[in-house]
């Protein structure tokens, strides 16, 4: 047995104990003996029973646990704290479950099987390209990879591989709700797994960008018409001579810009007043996006911006072009070397691993600079691939659009009878949150989710879930997947949350603290893993402090109706 030693935790029981040894010598000292036995036992049952006395981790046993039909069972749930370890058999349940649970030392050992893994977004904006990933444990020879439409015809077609990792990507041509279908086949077209895609395509939040050039461009035409066809707000204004300007006015109040485009030729012709203003505006969060295509004047740039260019070589013409897939762009005549000094640094290579994109950072903001050129010449004859190219920059040097109340359906796979979990970012804890079919639930703060609050949610039956809450802009939609979709998928994942499991129950080395965060995602774990459960005996010595406390109540009545009881 094990007993604390801890003075808070001894100090009711000697308490106790005390009481009870000064009341057996009262009723020593009247001679009335067996009323002292009396007081004596119950004054020790008491202090036994308030010790922490606890069995050792040895006396409790390891407790079997199957989960060959995905679940544990009810009995095993309320087993397994008072067990020493568990001893597991199947592929282990998922990670709400496992989450619910103390820690316990694991003993298992999975089975081989031929397991799947998909990586995909359930929500985009229209214009951005779909990517679905699927991996396998292992991959016995060629497969390809299909994406299918509603109506199964084939929207993306990996080719055979013999990989364990296959990727297609496909274009949603408009804003809608979707289930699209992924088919997995081997070298003979025989079909080795297929299931649903869940997919929303959204419209997009429209950019706000300001735009000045100091010279007509066509690649300035061009960045022009592909914001403008990606519903994007411009304030833009071009010089065309000496005197005239073209200027296209936001056709809404630019709230909120998410970045100013400017050509390098606009910057140089600025006074220096003018030049310092521009980098404070930057400083206060908007990006400064230079356009370096008409870059002259080094000396400008090295003083103000800190900004080392130099003349791109004639004679390495062909070598110094920008691999973009399909795009080939040359660099701009005055570029920053690809070991630029600080401040400045790289911010994105091509397909070769040149640098074309440079970035400092100003206060809050930070200054970028476009290093190719000539990207128009693709706007007709490769439109798709220069979209999707400049979407690529504008990722990384434009800020997010603003969305104050955001949806996060953080579950994998959300299954019938399963826990899952939705969270909202941009409202208050204990907002009501409903959901079409279901009793109405309350969002609560996490703490490992400091800018959202979240409920815990459990799906009822296939199909899409909506959910609304009080301050979202929208309503929120999560596909619930069918018991038998991706089998293998669902069974990796109980074999990923099982380790995890595992990991989190692991034996310490001896001597070896538990550090704060685990102890704190582990409220529970101390019961049975330094320890065991409760000795049995305590309840037995409530039950005779109980016993011996009624006698003893029996024997004072005796004595107040006058019977003579010396002993």
């Amino acid at each position: 047995m094990i007993i604390s030693t801890d003075l808070a935790n001894i100090a009711p029981p000697l308490a106790a104990l005390a009481a009870g040894l000064i009341s057996a010598v009262l009723y020593g000292r009247k001679r009335r003996w067996i009323d002292a036995a009396l007081a004596g036992v119950a004054g020790a049952t008491l202090a036994v029973a308030l010790a922490d006395v606890r069995l050792p981790a040895g006396a409790a046993a390891p407790l079997a646990v199957s989960t060959e039909a995905g679940r544990i069972s009810a009995s095993d749930l309320y087993a397994i704290p008072a067990a020493s370890s568990i001893v597991l058999s199947g592929d282990g349940v998922r990670e709400a479950e496992w989450r619910d649970l103390p820690a316990r030392p694991l003993q298992w050992k999975p089975a081989a099987a031929d397991l799947l893994w998909l990586d995909f977004p359930r929500s985009m904006s229209v214009g951005r390209i779909f990517t679905l990933t699927v991996r396998r444990s292992w991959a016995p020879g060629q497969w390809r990879l299909q994406l299918l439409a509603e109506n199964k015809q084939v929207l993306a077609d990996s080719g055979l591989a013999a990989e364990t990792q296959l990727s297609v990507q496909w274009l949603p041509p408009v804003a809608e709700t979707m289930v699209l279908q992924a088919r997995l086949l081997d070298k003979n077209g025989k079909t080795i797994a297929q299931g649903p895609v869940p997919l929303q395509v959204k419209d997009a939040v429209p950019l706000q960008i300001q735009g000045r050039f100091d010279a007509p461009s066509f690649d300035a035409r061009a960045l022009n018409q592909l914001l403008s066809d990606g519903g994007a707000v411009l304030d833009w204004n071009v010089t065309l001579g000496k005197s005239i300007t073209r200027s296209e006015t936001a056709r809404a109040p630019l709230v909120a810009a998410n970045a100013m485009f400017v050509d390098a030729a606009y910057v140089e012709h600025l006074t220096a007043v003018a030049r310092a203003a521009l980098l404070a505006q930057a400083g206060k969060g908007v990006p400064l996006v230079v356009l370096g295509g008409n870059a002259s004047d080094a000396g400008m740039w090295q003083r103000d911006f800190g900004l080392s260019l130099r003349q791109q070589s004639p004679t390495t013409e062909k070598e110094d072009m920008r691999q973009f897939g399909a795009l080939s762009l040359p660099p701009a005549q005055l570029n920053p070397a690809e070991s630029v000094a600080a401040p400045w640094s790289v911010l994105a290579r091509d397909g070769r691993k040149q640098p074309w994109l440079w970035q400092r950072g100003v206060a809050r903001g930070r200054v970028v600079w476009v290093g190719v050129a000539d990207w128009h010449k693709y706007a007709i004859s490769a439109p798709q691939a220069l979209a999707l190219w400049w979407q690529s920059a504008m990722d990384l040097i434009v800020l997010d659009g603003v969305q104050k109340t955001v949806w996060q359906m953080s579950d994998p796979l959300p299954a019938p009878g399963l826990r899952s979990e939705v969270c909202a970012q941009g409202v208050k804890a204990g907002t009501a949150l409903a959901a079409e079919g279901y009793a109405a639930m309350a969002l609560a703060a996490r703490a490992d989710k400091a800018d959202a609050v979240c409920a815990a949610f459990w799906p009822q039956k296939a199909g899409w879930v909506k959910f609304s809450a009080e301050g979202m802009a929208e309503q929120g939609e999560e596909y619930v997947y069918a018991a038998g979709d991706w089998p293998a998928w669902q069974k990796a994942l109980r074999r990923d949350a099982t380790l995890q499991y595992a990991a989190r129950s692991a034996p310490r080395a001896a001597g070896q603290r538990a550090d704060a965060t685990a102890a704190m995602a582990e409220p529970n774990a101390s019961a049975g893993v330094a320890d065991g459960g409760n000795w049995p005996g305590v309840r037995a010595a409530g039950v005779l402090f109980a016993l011996m406390l009624l006698a003893l109540w029996w024997r004072e009545q005796r004595q107040i109706g006058g019977a003579d009881d010396r002993l």
